[in-house]
């Protein structure tokens, strides 16, 4: 049951940031301070993910654990039996899907494609860093490696 009445509800709803968030902020003035560059919010990519790294081709997605689903299989029998849990299912089954979509276009695009759940993010910002600069070597070596393999057909 809903404790809150539906005007403190829409407020509530109504002040839920897409952009900028606590988890965003967190992670990209710890990608700063590593000195990785980036661009935040980018519009003219598949989701708009929330960091994208431009020079290596990396999209950054903070996700938050409810409206993105985290355990959704202990997750949505909960859902089911609150108030309006046919609606928070849908909705919620509906970002897992888009979520997954966006995923596969900009795969396909040739992104690499990395997500982390809030609490990852709040809990271990340096592990979340670690796994971006990884990805950023992982794709260095890979880069190497083609332009070393394209200079011997040559």
């Amino acid at each position: 049951m809903d404790t809150l009445t539906p005007e403190q509800r829409h407020k509530n709803m109504k002040n839920i940031k897409s952009k900028d968030t606590k988890i965003e902020v967190l992670l990209r003035k710890a990608l700063w301070k590593k000195g990785i560059k980036y661009r935040k919010n980018c519009k003219d990519l598949p989701g708009r993910p929330d960091i994208v790294i431009t020079k290596y081709k990396i999209a950054i997605f903070c996700d938050g654990e409810f409206f993105h689903g985290k355990d959704w299989e202990m997750q949505r029998p909960r859902l089911e039996k609150g108030d309006n849990g046919a609606y928070w299912v849908n909705k919620i089954s509906r970002n897992r899907e888009r979520d997954d979509e966006v995923n596969k276009q900009l795969l396909f695009q040739g992104w690499t494609v990395i997500r982390f759940w809030g609490s990852d993010i709040k809990k271990n910002t340096d592990a979340c860093v670690k796994v971006v600069e990884e990805t950023i070597f992982d794709l260095m070596m890979t880069q190497e490696k083609d332009d070393f393999e394209d200079d011997l057909e040559r």
